[in-house]
């Protein structure tokens, strides 16, 4: 049962897109979009990634909820700058940052949650030094940053997937 439905949720999921997308509910529109249900899932299960399970969502609730404050207080900052104090004195560069995680999943939640936050953007990870490039848009003190990276983010994602 599990070789037709790799992915119940992603089944439904576009069963139910298919249905709204068509604004009918004919016996041929439904019987097209349980044939495109089964099939997409099946086609497309090489390349859908397998992710650990979350062992620990309690951890992950507190990375995303430090994650959700780091983005709301960035996003003032860098509309700050942006709009009352301008550019020319912004202090742009990028910064290597070692890591210690080298697990896909992890890395894909890191690099979600840097890129989510205004005014930094993940640039590149080299795996063979398992380094991190990161831009910051205004950068004042990269000891910080690297901190922050590692204990308030990398640290939690480890103990999350671990």
């Amino acid at each position: 049962m599990k070789s037709w439905f790799p992915a119940p949720w992603l089944s439904v999921c576009l069963l139910a897109i298919w249905l709204l997308l068509n604004q009918s509910l004919e016996l041929g529109q439904i019987l097209f979009g349980i044939l495109l249900a089964i099939a997409i899932p099946v086609i497309t299960a090489p390349l859908r990634p397998n992710f650990p399970a979350v062992t620990r969502p309690i951890a992950l609730f507190r990375l995303l909820s430090y994650a959700l404050v780091e983005i709301i207080r960035s996003s003032f900052n860098v509309s700050r700058i942006i709009l009352f104090r301008g550019t020319k004195n912004v202090n742009s560069q990028f910064i290597i940052i070692p890591l210690d995680m080298d697990n896909p999943a992890g890395l894909a939640l890191l690099s979600c949650l840097i890129n989510s936050t205004p005014g930094t953007v993940w640039v590149e990870y080299f795996s063979d030094r398992r380094e991190l490039s990161l831009h910051v848009f205004d950068l004042h003190d990269e000891a910080w940053w690297i901190d922050t990276i590692k204990n308030k983010y990398e640290k939690p994602i480890m103990a999350v997937f671990e």
